[in-house]
């Protein structure tokens, strides 16, 4: 396969909670050496991107905060000067630091995932203000994710009963939107042709950065589960292990 760059997904792809993939580490070096531009994105709306640096610097991958792209990022440009009700772990809040929060007649009702913390106080709280006018805005809408026990729910399906109950849509600045993979291609400075993404979601990974006009490759890691529809990728491998010697030697150089 013929790439420039590349987009790796983190959760699933490098790592499963706190123990990296197996040869994670060492394809990743692998493809740094090579010359490929690597840029880290994440679905994660638990934590900060601060954090998501130092997780992967304990499990052993040298990355940099400005490498990483998160949802919460994307969500401050959308938003802007407007007010906005926030359903989202507080640990983010550091990445929201430009958004002005309210609970009276906020312009946004902001999702991430809450886990234990989608109690009914709070999603009736965020129901009234959508009946009030805000729109809804979800930092993404994953259905589930692997966790060390198994899978769990993500906040999709919070989304979702938000939206059933308001009968609004929301509006998704995360993974797989265009705009999402369009903002990590801009810092690459490279083209969608010229980069593939990498990640263990057929839908938000692979079918988003297809419709954003990038490569797909599939791992069977992560939340993939046998008969896990993976046509819509260019590439179908085991694991990010395999990425060095699918992308031929030389590739990266530019």
């Amino acid at each position: 396969m013929n790439a420039r760059g590349l987009l790796i997904d983190l959760d699933g792809t490098l790592y499963v909670g706190d123990e990296p993939v197996a040869g994670a580490r060492e394809a990743v070096e692998s493809l740094k050496a090579s010359g490929l531009a690597l840029r880290y994105v994440t679905n994660t709306t638990r934590k900060p991107r601060r954090w998501v640096r130092e997780h992967l610097l304990s499990l052993g991958f040298e990355v940099e905060e400005a490498e990483i792209f998160t949802p919460a990022r994307a969500a401050v440009g959308r938003i802007g000067v407007k007010t906005c009700f926030a359903l989202v772990d507080e640990s983010l809040l550091e990445d929201l630091a430009e958004v002005a929060f309210t609970t009276e007649h906020p312009d946004y009702v902001l999702v991430g995932d809450l886990g234990e913390g989608f109690t009914y106080p709070r999603l009736d709280a965020a129901f009234r203000c959508l009946m009030d006018g805000a729109q809804l805005l979800a930092l993404q809408k994953n259905r589930y994710w692997r966790t060390q026990s198994g899978l769990s729910l993500d906040a999709g399906p919070f989304v979702t009963a938000l939206e059933y109950a308001s009968g609004k849509q929301a509006s998704v600045v995360g993974k797989p939107e265009p705009d999402f993979f369009r903002l990590a291609l801009e810092n690459l400075g490279l083209a969608a042709h010229e980069v593939a993404m990498v990640g263990d979601d057929a839908e938000a990974d692979v079918a988003g950065a297809k419709k954003a006009g990038l490569a797909g490759i599939q791992v069977r890691t992560g939340k993939w589960q046998p008969g896990t529809d993976t046509s819509e990728a260019d590439l179908v491998i085991d694991s990010v292990d395999d990425l060095p010697e699918v992308l031929e030697p030389g590739e990266g150089e530019r």
